[in-house]
């Protein structure tokens, strides 16, 4: 290729249509066909008739159905808030009931709702649905929580164009410090679009703030550390970890026995689903589950502080190691205002290639 400009071209496309070779397939795999796989479910009652029922229903579901049963209906609300299950049905022969908590998922009650209604039905009776933990008035569907974890996320990846770009001349210090302060910024707007703007949360917005600080943290410290190392295409390494693999198995739309296995695997550990469920185990099940999540929102930190400190080691030794050689030989002013340049305008480049989703 000739023509170095249309060879600087074709090379800075080749992100954007990584992306959305990676967006099609995360997305679409995730998303588009979701089906019950194991959703655990529960009958109430005690007896051999409830258990031929029980296994009756496990028969016809196979493996879309994981089917228990439970002795009392309180005992099947208690299995509710901790999520074990997503649903318990009370057979009765004039008014069948199914109980759910659809704040820990829509589409799951949607789902349960759809597998008991014609099984009511076969009994010749209508199903009454009852709703344990319903989401606030102001978030109906529940998913609030899901479309903020997107707000937390563009807005710490996206900074971290910025901190390792055209921070690069800076110490590591220096940026780490400059990540913590847009951490705190940016789960602060968390905290007041959940708050004050969109009313998801009616209580305990102080530790929501800090469960959303943890998050952004984690994020923000991983990309400067990768920065170092990755330079341009940290934003596709990011869109990676923290769009493609998290939004998908952060459990905001499909929780994972909704998902393939893959997805679900990634909801047992990765930060969006701690964020996620950490907010709903905050806000509508008493904490239940919460100090999990919190721990899960802590290893991502560690994490990127850890990949931070490797950075910073690279460069001081990368740093001693060009020291003699920029004393032995200094580099003419022109040239240094020429490097100086084309790295200014790599670091517009990349934050420019800043996608936000």
């Amino acid at each position: 290729m000739r023509s170095p400009a249309l060879r600087h071209v074709i090379t800075h496309l080749i992100t954007p249509l990584l992306m959305c070779i990676g967006m099609g397939f995360a997305y679409m795999g995730a998303f588009v066909t979701p089906e019950p796989h194991h959703l655990p479910v529960a009958v109430v009652g005690s007896g051999p008739q409830v258990k031929v029922f029980a296994q009756t229903v496990k028969d016809k579901a196979g493996d879309r159905l994981d089917v228990r049963t439970v002795a009392t209906r309180s005992e099947a609300v208690g299995l509710l808030d901790s999520r074990d299950i997503t649903g318990a049905y009370v057979p009765s022969a004039k008014t069948p009931e199914l109980v759910v908590a659809s704040a820990a998922s829509d589409m799951d009650a949607t789902a349960v709702e759809k597998v008991f209604t014609p099984v009511a039905a076969e009994q010749g009776a209508v199903l009454k649905v009852t709703d344990v933990a319903a989401p606030v008035d102001d978030d109906p569907t529940g998913q609030g929580l899901f479309f903020l974890l997107i707000a937390l996320s563009i807005g710490s990846y996206a900074s971290v164009a910025a901190l390792g770009a055209a921070g690069a001349g800076l110490p590591m210090r220096l940026r780490a410090l400059l990540a913590l302060g847009v951490s705190a910024v940016v789960s602060g707007i968390g905290a007041l679009l959940a708050g004050p703007v969109f009313h998801l949360a009616h209580h305990d917005l102080a530790s929501l703030w800090g469960m959303a600080w943890l998050y952004s943290a984690g994020i923000l410290f991983v990309g400067v550390g990768l920065h170092t190392f990755l330079k341009r295409w940290t934003t596709l390494a990011m869109m990676v970890l923290f769009v493609m693999l998290n939004f998908t198995s952060s459990g905001g739309l499909f929780r994972p026995d909704l998902q393939n296995g893959f997805f679900g695997t990634l909801h047992a550990f990765w930060n969006g689903a701690g964020f996620v469920e950490g907010a709903r185990s905050l806000l509508y099940f008493h904490s239940d589950g919460l100090s999990r999540n919190v721990w899960t929102l802590a290893a991502w930190l560690l994490l990127g502080l850890a990949v931070t400190a490797i950075a910073a080691a690279y460069e001081r030794a990368r740093g001693r190691a060009e020291a003699p050689v920029s004393a032995t030989a200094p580099v003419h002013v022109a040239e240094a205002q020429k490097s100086e340049a084309a790295a200014e305008e790599e670091a517009e480049e990349e934050a420019e290639e800043t996608v936000g989703v």
